[in-house]
């Protein structure tokens, strides 16, 4: 009976290392768990806001292409308007 005295206090100390080992890795354990879930949490927020960035710049060239166009047809109003007077100023001079 001795013997399984000393097998249940884990060593001839009294100390009862897997006692302390196991509370420590469930310990080690649950911190690993937690730091990956906030570098997760903060990496998908990083996400969200490129996403959000992304969507800006979509809009913002967009409306430039808009306005690109309004610009060109002005442009080529124009062209007409001078071409027009060119046409005038030949038949007059």
């Amino acid at each position: 009976m001795t013997g399984m005295h000393a097998l249940a206090s884990g060593g001839p100390d009294g100390v009862n290392i897997p006692a302390i080992v196991i509370p420590l890795g469930v310990i080690f354990i649950v911190c690993g768990v937690i730091a990956v879930i906030v570098a997760s949490y903060f990496r998908l927020q990083g996400h969200r806001a490129d996403a959000v960035a992304m969507a800006q710049y979509r809009k913002l060239a967009e409306d430039a292409v808009a306005n690109q166009r309004e610009l060109r047809d002005e442009l080529a109003k124009l062209t007409e308007k001078v071409q027009e007077v060119e046409r005038l100023m030949r038949e007059v001079g």
